[in-house]
């Protein structure tokens, strides 16, 4: 069995192979990184010739390596590994360039990568044997699709959503920031008439994506869309899928990369759609998008005008430790990454209404 073991600082991971019957272990791989290594589902793992499989980071993608050799295209991030057979990996990527897509690849030495979905949606995978299920969401759909790879569609017996996502992606300013628009049903971005109140409605930090091409992803947005709002979600700095560099953005601050995103994303929707009162700008999330939410109005009450935050962290000293120490280090070692992180000290600077 392969166990990976991580530093406290977590830029080394330590691969060790034990023997379950005799306890017996020894190191067979390394990573390092300046930053952080990333723990990736699924591996470490052996093939069935005993290659060792692991992924990395590796010229601004991630990658999987197989005996410490990278085996996977540059331009596509590694998000999971799904199986590995004898002389086989099934793993979840999406091209570097798109991150509103995965997709299903199996690699081989003999084939090398090939992708299982084309479809632009979330594909994710299941294997057992010789036998392949793939879930497939897309925009198009309001029910998820499961089949078996190469044969028949699996009935479902999911509810339907009762709102029809009316969803616009688009890549804002310099950046190319992946951002979703959802107007009240029937509305389009380039129609005349008065211009819709913002509600930006972000996750907008690690680990986790909103704009994705998903039909049910997109459903309580476009709930509150047909209130009456122009809702608006983007993903910006340190959110998956964008590449090492990317992800890497919030080392040492998780507060003014996300924020000035957010901000930026903003500004560049109003040009290109020309749909948004930029007058009357809200902003709500839960957990990460919750303390973005009350950072939006505590530090740039000139752009937000009121906040719902849901279950928000005030203070990043307070919140898991292996999760927050990624990226803001130890506290008792780097205490000026979390004051200018948390929320705690600007509450005093609160203007604007804040739920």
């Amino acid at each position: 069995v392969q166990l990976a073991v991580q530093s406290r600082d977590q830029r080394s991971v330590q691969v060790i192979r034990a023997d379950t019957r005799s306890g017996a272990t020894r190191v067979v791989g390394n990573d390092t990184d300046e930053h952080w290594v990333e723990l990736v589902r699924g591996v470490p793992v052996g093939l069935g010739d005993g290659r060792l499989v692991t992924c990395a980071d590796r010229g601004g993608a991630r990658r999987i390596l197989v005996d410490g050799d990278p085996v996977t295209p540059a331009d596509v991030q590694v998000r999971a590994v799904v199986h590995v057979s004898s002389d086989e990996i099934v793993y979840l990527a999406n091209p570097i360039d798109d991150p509103t897509v995965q997709h299903v690849h199996r690699w081989s030495a003999a084939a090398g990568s090939v992708a299982l979905t084309t479809e632009p949606g979330i594909h994710t995978a299941a294997v057992g044997g010789e036998t392949v299920v793939v879930r497939s969401a897309t925009l198009a759909s309001p029910v998820a699709v499961t089949r078996l790879l190469g044969g028949a569609e699996i009935t479902s017996h999911a509810e339907r959503p009762l709102v029809a996502p009316n969803v616009h992606l688009l890549r804002l300013g310099d950046r190319g920031l992946a951002a979703a628009l959802l107007l009240p049903a029937g509305r389009s971005p380039r129609d005349g008439g008065a211009a819709l109140p913002v509600l930006m409605d972000p996750y907008g930090g690690p680990h986790a994506q909103r704009v994705v091409q998903s039909h049910t992803a997109m459903c309580a947005s476009q709930w509150f869309a047909d209130q009456g709002f122009a809702v608006l979600v983007i993903d910006g700095a340190g959110t998956p899928g964008r590449g090492s560099a990317w992800e890497r953005e919030v080392f040492r601050d998780l507060a003014g990369p996300v924020l000035d995103d957010q901000v930026a994303g903003l500004s560049a929707a109003a040009q290109q759609v020309g749909v948004l009162d930029t007058s009357r700008v809200s902003v709500r999330g839960w957990s990460f998008g919750g303390y973005l939410a009350a950072l939006a109005v505590l530090r740039r009450p000139d752009v937000f005008h009121a906040a719902v935050a849901g279950a928000p962290v005030t203070e990043w000293g307070l919140y898991d430790t292996h999760y927050t120490e990624r990226y803001l280090g130890d506290p008792r070692v780097e205490p000026a990454n979390y004051e200018r992180s948390d929320l705690t000290p600007l509450a005093e600077r609160l203007e604007r209404p804040l739920l």
